[in-house]
């Protein structure tokens, strides 16, 4: 079926995010910002019943969310399964998304035009869909701009002789990538178990076919130069508008998890920048022995720390209570630690006695430490976390990456030279010049600022 014939203004949008944390979030954020401008008659956001974010409709009083009859009501994450989750989330998703967008346009009202379709690149079948109705859709990447020109490289350097899947723990640079590592690329070690498969999602996540734009939360301070090659590869536009957090309220923030915000009490009470925060995000896992690791290597530093264990971040377990750290735990640190299921991130990092971020270093969680200035120690598990960490630890040089296996001894050691020593001061202070470049980002006549405004004419004109 083929939808032509309607087009006026004002517009509708149609967000589709994927159905994980650091996916949802950002589109809300993004949705939010672009409800901001006043431009859009209404804003659907078309959601898996997996990770539902409906349950937060109460502060999102200006989007209708629009439950997508999935039958999938298994969990995403990062094992070698994941891609198997995927495509089925794609497959089931796709007639009713279909079947969605037909209605919403055959209720248009004669003034309307069609609606323009924001996605997420993992939900690949929404280009489809897109393409088939004739319906504007823009690209919104949620992980680093570094990350998609990654794989812009991969087949080049394949032809010229190099195996990056075989090389995937090579400590040599990647040609055309530096300062990249070929062990820093977003590769899964589990995909030579399917690695067809695996290449197959690359393809249909990377396609860009008739796309109008893409989005990223990103900014020209951190990766001017990847956002101009970038630029150069997709010939179309590209718009950096972040750090989105920044420009949408609070309130835009959708957690899956409840936020324990009695660690707020408990920071009060620390010095200014003493504590050392601890979260792995919400997917990555650890084990038991690994997790003993971290909790003694916390006790032997000496430092506050504030730390997440949510529910499953223990492998084979969804214990409600973290009845796996050492018996003797709690009690050699006494009130020098705070454990919480999960924590209201952003006002963590922003908090005065937050002087250090423990992290997965997830793209939103690096946007997130980076605009409020606080240093990483990065322990990246998969996908463009590594990309991450590699830059911040060698391009921005405002964190350490925990490179060897969780022992107490590296642990202690890399929080000790975050909080402590001098080389640790001197991170502190390359991350609050990079705080004031982020901030200037979205100021008036700067970078993201225009960007945004460029974005939404776009999106009105597509």
């Amino acid at each position: 079926m083929e939808i032509q014939g309607l087009r006026r203004r004002p517009r509708r949008l149609m967000l589709v995010p994927c159905a994980m944390q650091g996916h949802i979030n950002p589109m809300i954020q993004l949705g939010t910002i672009l409800h901001s401008k006043g431009c859009f008659s209404s804003i659907t956001v078309a959601h898996t019943q997996l990770n539902s974010p409906s349950d937060h409709t109460s502060s999102h009083p200006y989007f209708i969310f629009q439950p997508l009859l999935s039958s999938d009501d298994s969990s995403l994450s990062s094992g070698t399964d994941f891609i198997d989750q995927l495509s089925n989330l794609n497959s089931n998703c796709e007639a009713p998304l279909q079947e969605l967008l037909i209605q919403i346009v055959k209720n248009l009202e004669q003034h309307e035009d069609l609606p323009c379709v924001i996605y997420d690149p993992l939900m690949y079948y929404v280009k489809s869909v897109a393409d088939h109705l004739k319906l504007p859709s823009i690209m919104f990447r949620t992980s680093c701009v570094t990350n998609m020109l990654s794989w812009y490289v991969c087949p080049r350097i394949k032809k010229q002789g190099y195996t990056p899947f075989r090389d995937f723990k090579s400590l040599e640079l990647v040609p055309g990538l530096d300062p990249l590592r070929f062990k820093d690329l977003p590769i899964l070690p589990s995909i030579f178990e399917n690695l067809d498969a695996y290449l197959q999602l690359v393809t249909s996540v990377q396609n860009i076919g008739t796309s109008s734009a893409i989005i990223f939360n990103s900014m020209d301070c951190l990766e001017q130069s990847s956002l101009a090659r970038l630029q150069q590869e997709c010939q179309i536009p590209i718009f950096a508008i972040g750090p989105m957090h920044k420009l949408a309220p609070e309130a835009t923030s959708i957690s899956l998890h409840e936020e324990d915000r009695s660690c707020i009490t408990w920071l009060d009470k620390q010095a200014t920048n003493s504590v050392i925060y601890v979260s792995l995000g919400s997917i990555a896992s650890v084990n038991e022995k690994e997790i003993a690791e971290m909790a003694w290597g916390l006790a032997n530093s000496n430092q506050p720390f504030l730390w997440v264990i949510r529910p499953g971040l223990v492998c084979g377990s969804e214990s409600k209570d973290p009845l796996f750290l050492p018996d003797d735990f709690k009690q050699t640190v006494g009130e020098r630690g705070c454990i919480v299921k999960w924590a209201p991130q952003k006002q963590v990092l922003a908090h005065k006695a937050v002087g250090g971020f423990w992290s997965h270093c997830g793209w939103n969680s690096t946007v997130e430490s980076i605009s409020v200035g606080v240093p990483v120690i990065c322990k990246p598990f998969f996908g463009d976390q590594q990309i991450n960490t590699r830059y911040i630890s060698h391009v921005w040089r405002v964190g350490i990456e925990l490179e060897n296996d969780f022992e107490r001894e590296d642990v202690e050691r890399a929080i000790r030279r975050l909080m402590v020593e001098n080389e640790g001061e001197e991170m502190r202070q390359r991350a609050a010049d990079l705080k004031l470049k982020t901030e200037f980002c979205i100021q008036k006549g700067s970078s993201s600022y225009n960007s945004l405004n460029d974005l939404v004419e776009l999106i009105k004109s597509v």
